[in-house]
């Protein structure tokens, strides 16, 4: 069978088509084929080689899909990993989970139940960067850890579209859940277990709809705080000018801070520094530049699949878990509104 896995792809959107597929074909795997009721999209699949199919049954019933990707709209990831799950493929979901906590739930439990090598395409776990940054974290370079910063912003506006003449989903609260929050923290949420090695607990936030003319947040700020007492910050926004400074990490310690540039996002390259924090001196930290997160995240995937010891390193319920920390920021949100009533 050898290392190389033959993929599938549910939803050939922009994420797909531009870093998904590339991936997969950087990483030396395959793509096979993709599901998608859009002919635009079929047609592009085609396009590079792959399989077309209209309907989720007819990609599952290809033997050449060992493992499937999943990237339709929000509110669509359930009905697909629970077919997925029934049919045994080893699935790698897109964030968020799902549109609703109840679907994230439902997810978990068919994964369980079928007992299916799942994960969810946390890709910034993957980035060269994120990773050296958690090697100093662990050697103790930073001391105690105290906070952790994030700044992870675009410009979303209504007219954005992954194709010509498709809508614009993630503006839309039923297909999307939410706005920046829902699309934006949950990268934010996971790097902070990835750093630490332990999730945030407790949470709330503010949300805005200042800029864009749409029904969802353009905008949010989060704060939290883990077990151990490290206390973390996310600003995230759909209301940001591309030009301007937009992707940041800090991660904070009594022996020194690690600060990362335009690391955050879908592809490769940034900066990264630690600065001491008896001296202020700078020294950086050094990385693969070229190393895109979505070529290693496949590879670390299909690594996975092939080798079922490493699948430690993915869990259905702490994915399940940062969801619930989504809802639960929602429902911050919803109560301080209330309050200003």
């Amino acid at each position: 069978m050898g290392d190389a896995v033959g993929w599938g792809i549910v939803g050939y959107g922009w994420v797909a088509r531009d870093y998904m597929a590339p991936g997969i074909r950087a990483a030396g795997h395959r793509l096979v084929a993709v599901c998608d009721p859009g002919e635009t999209s079929r047609r592009a699949a085609q396009d590079e080689g792959a399989r077309a199919y209209d309907t989720l049954e007819r990609l599952i019933g290809d033997p050449e899909v060992e493992a499937v990707y999943v990237a339709t709209p929000n509110h669509l990831h359930r009905e697909a990993v629970e077919a997925l799950a029934a049919a045994g493929k080893p699935v790698l979901c897109e964030k968020p989970m799902a549109a609703r906590l109840g679907d994230a739930e439902a997810m978990t439990e068919a994964v369980r139940a079928a007992g299916i090598f799942y994960g969810t395409a946390f890709d910034q776990r993957h980035h060269p960067g994120h990773r050296a940054m958690r090697a100093a974290i662990r050697d103790g370079r930073l001391g105690t850890v105290t906070a952790i910063r994030i700044v992870y912003a675009c410009w979303l506006d209504r007219r954005w579209a992954s194709f010509a003449g498709q809508d614009n989903w993630r503006i839309d609260p039923v297909q999307a859940g939410g706005g920046a929050l829902m699309d934006l923290a949950p990268h934010g949420l996971d790097l902070v277990d990835f750093l630490l090695g332990e999730s945030i607990r407790d949470i709330t936030a503010l949300t805005q709809a200042r800029a864009q003319d749409y029904a969802v947040d353009d905008g949010a700020v989060l704060i939290g705080r883990t077990p151990g007492g490290v206390l973390a910050s996310l600003s995230v926004a759909y209301n940001c000018p591309d030009a301007l400074p937009r992707r940041r990490l800090e991660v904070v310690g009594t022996k020194g801070m690690l600060s990362a540039i335009d690391t955050m996002g879908q592809t490769a390259g940034g900066t990264a520094t630690f600065i001491d924090g008896a001296t202020g001196s700078p020294e950086a930290v050094r990385f693969d530049a070229a190393a895109s997160p979505f070529t290693e995240q496949v590879r670390a995937f299909g690594s996975a699949l092939r080798r079922p010891a490493e699948r430690a390193a993915y869990s259905a319920a702490r994915d399940l878990h940062t969801m619930r920390l989504i809802a639960r920021a929602y429902d911050a949100c919803a109560g301080a509104n209330g309050s200003n009533t």
